[in-house]
């Protein structure tokens, strides 16, 4: 029992150590994040995805380009008298009909140089601007994403910020609340209070205590966060530089929707899908493809004794496929209706979300002056009541309550003031152009 014990404390005491404050401003954990978070690099790497996607449509309009070397031996009549053509080694004795028919083992090594150029692909050209559309749309979703974390750091820091006030503030109502104790002991011992009073002031204290230790959790789970943000060490306490104060910033009545980097990578998406639809209908037109090859032939490997070229253009028209054709060109056309009415619902939603944020904001404004005027009476009630109870002349229970009270108007206070930064700072968001 006696090692089990020791074994913790010593755990304790390591976990004590590894765990260092350090202080930290919000333009260093917006570097930070900017250089390490994970999310923004999922999102760097999906805009790198939609552009290689891209990229595979220069196939048409660029040409594809093999080469290649073969090498066979045969006996087989029909293919024994090509390759001797074809190595430009054939004689009138081969024409004799006994090596017609039965020839001998001949070999051919040949380097074949193949170019395929698309000259008209009208479906490929449409999917290339689909391709384009969703590259624009996946840059436009990084961005936004981007702007999210700003927003995610904004609101990280200032609960953290919050998290040390009411730390802060329970500091104050515990050390308030101990010497409230004090009084209420000797007051005890002279016999003007009685052992129910002391023991309120007790449980009082106990609460104090209580609230802090929530209050330091609060601390290293805010702490944590903003490690995992920064892709950090999570062993760090972080404490802020700067304290909780009120911003005050002010926000255009125009609609700034439209300009927003989600809305506008919403547009793209669906105009990808517009050109999808399209690309869809211009299948049933014909695609015209120049095709050219270069042949070197020998009886040796890598030799080019004989040579020879071919070139042409095809015309193809695929007139039926089954319906294959119809069923994605209405697929196609299904999906594009859909698109643009997840972009009129996300619009209105949208627009939903910034009127609620604005009256939000409006509401934590409202609430910030009530909350300060409410705070500023609580103390002034708690230095009255604490003069007349060290006079004798209060009841514990009212002193208790008038420093309950006033502990939780400072709570609220400041409480008050991180929802009317965070209002704001969401508002801000919803507005970024």
């Amino acid at each position: 029992m006696k090692y089990r014990l020791a074994w913790f404390l010593l755990f304790t005491i390591n976990i004590g150590i590894a765990q260092v404050t350090t202080l930290i401003t919000k333009e260093e954990v917006i570097a930070k994040v900017k250089e390490s978070n994970n999310t923004l690099k999922m999102a760097e790497q999906d805009v790198l995805a939609a552009k290689g996607d891209f990229n595979q449509t220069n196939a048409i309009l660029l040409p594809n380009i093999s080469v290649s070397h073969t090498g066979i031996a045969t006996t087989n009549p029909l293919m024994a008298f090509g390759s001797k053509l074809n190595q430009e080694i054939l004689t009138s004795a081969d024409f004799n009909p006994d090596l017609l028919n039965d020839p001998n083992q001949i070999k051919d090594f040949a380097t074949r140089v193949e170019i395929q150029q698309p000259l008209l692909n009208f479906d490929g050209i449409f999917q290339r601007k689909a391709a384009r559309s969703e590259w624009i749309a996946t840059e436009f979703q990084s961005e936004r994403t981007e702007e999210f974390i700003a927003l995610e750091i904004e609101k990280a820091y200032m609960q953290l910020q919050l998290a040390y006030k009411t730390a802060e503030v329970l500091k104050k109502a515990k050390e308030t609340a101990m010497e409230n104790k004090r009084i209420a002991d000797n007051s005890f011992k002279q016999g003007y209070l009685q052992k129910s009073d002391v023991l309120a002031v007790e449980v009082r204290v106990t609460e104090i205590d209580n609230q802090l230790q929530y209050a330091k959790s609060n601390i290293l789970n805010n702490s944590n966060y903003i490690s995992v943000l920064m892709n950090a060490n999570s062993d760090q306490i972080l404490k802020p530089a700067d304290s909780l104060v009120i911003v005050n910033q002010t926000f255009s009545e125009e609609n700034l929707l439209e300009n927003r980097k989600d809305i506008m990578a919403m547009n793209s998406a669906t105009e990808a899908y517009r050109q999808m639809h399209k690309a869809d209908q211009m299948a049933f037109l014909p695609r015209l493809n120049a095709f050219g090859t270069y042949e070197l032939h020998d009886d040796d490997v890598f030799q080019s004794n004989a040579n020879g070229y071919l070139f042409g253009a095809e015309l193809k028209w695929n007139l039926f496929e089954g319906s294959k054709r119809i069923g994605k060109s209405q697929k196609s056309k299904a999906e594009y209706d859909k698109s643009k009415l997840q972009l009129a619902q996300y619009k209105s939603e949208s627009q939903l979300e910034l009127n609620k944020a604005k009256r939000s904001l409006e509401d934590a404004r409202n609430k910030l002056k009530l909350t300060a005027l409410a705070l500023q009476q609580s103390k002034e009630s708690l230095r009255i009541r604490t003069n007349r109870f060290e006079q004798g002349l209060e009841k514990t229970t009212d002193l208790l309550l008038a420093e309950t009270q006033y502990s939780q108007k400072q709570l609220e206070y400041y409480t008050t003031i991180f929802q009317h930064n965070y209002a704001q700072a969401y508002v801000e968001f919803l507005t970024k152009e």
